[in-house]
């Protein structure tokens, strides 16, 4: 007791040495109500940011994850878009905190963090035709966009999400459609719950596109040839690669292609390829992560 009291009383003095006491408030009490302010606000964001990541775990079991999260990874960064950046490391670590859904919850994080990722992350310029004029195949390399995640993911989650948020705007609509009826009628309303996703194989590329936020489901093949870019390798190999696997015969892969990179070309998210590291880490299929 004697050093918390110490400790105590030490805060007070360093609260007072930039905060001014009131007629109400010592500047220890100020800091107090801040403080209080700051931990609700920082739940609020994680809140807004992890719309499908509560509906699979249901309101309670949500505040208890994102709670003991805060106390073991409080936030670290003078941004709050930083929040949920070690939220799947923590629950990897603590599985206890969404069972008996943990595997849903993860592909949940994986997809509403790269949503933080598009809307938040820096564009680099992008591939001009000069930029790849008379360049062979064989030596071409072309890097993707930071803001572009690839996930692969055993859950529909984006199909989840999209009921989760139309359950959400109606009940809103409901709500506001329901202000001149007899409250005890619009009292009875409830949220009605969204069935969790099925189990499915599902490959996304999470973007942006002139300052919205997308998410594009790939075929695997796509999904391999992206994956591969990301990675260093040349169109050559990323297409061989990509294509090498596929259960699919007699099929047009050429006309395929070109068509792919077409879109992917138009919606921005080839760009200069950076350095890759000699042993680069796939970190963008559930398997490796």
């Amino acid at each position: 007791m004697q050093s918390t009291w110490v400790d105590g009383r030490s805060m007070s003095k360093m609260a007072a040495s930039f905060i001014k006491p009131n007629d109400r408030l010592t500047s220890f009490e100020r800091l107090e109500i801040y403080n209080r302010v700051y931990w609700f606000r920082v739940l609020d964001c994680l809140c807004d940011d992890y719309p499908g990541l509560r509906a699979v775990l249901g309101e309670r079991k949500f505040m208890k994850l994102i709670t003991a999260y805060l106390a073991k990874y409080p936030s670290a960064s003078f941004t709050l878009r930083n929040l949920g950046s070690r939220l799947e490391k923590f629950l990897r670590e603590e599985p206890k905190w969404a069972s008996p859904h943990g595997r849903v919850a993860l592909d949940m994080i994986r997809f509403e963090w790269a949503q933080v990722v598009a809307f938040d992350d820096p564009a680099k310029p992008n591939i001009t035709p000069d930029d790849i004029l008379d360049a062979r195949p064989e030596k071409l390399q072309l890097g993707l966009q930071p803001y572009l995640s690839l996930l692969q993911l055993d859950y529909a989650v984006d199909e989840f999400l999209i009921a989760v948020r139309k359950s959400e705007s109606d009940i809103l609509r409901s709500e506001a459609s329901n202000i001149v009826e007899a409250m005890p009628k619009a009292s009875r309303r409830s949220k009605k719950k969204v069935r969790l996703p099925k189990r499915q194989r599902v490959h996304l590329a999470v973007h942006r596109f002139d300052n919205m936020l997308y998410y594009k489901r790939l075929e695997p093949e796509a999904f391999a040839i992206l994956t591969a870019l990301r990675n260093g390798e040349t169109v050559a190999n990323a297409c061989a690669g990509g294509l090498a696997a596929s259960h699919r015969r007699r099929f047009n892969w050429s006309s395929q292609i070109k068509n792919w990179f077409n879109d992917w070309s138009l919606l921005g998210w080839f760009c200069r390829p950076t350095q890759i590291p000699k042993n680069p880490s796939p970190c963008f299929c559930r398997e490796h992560l």
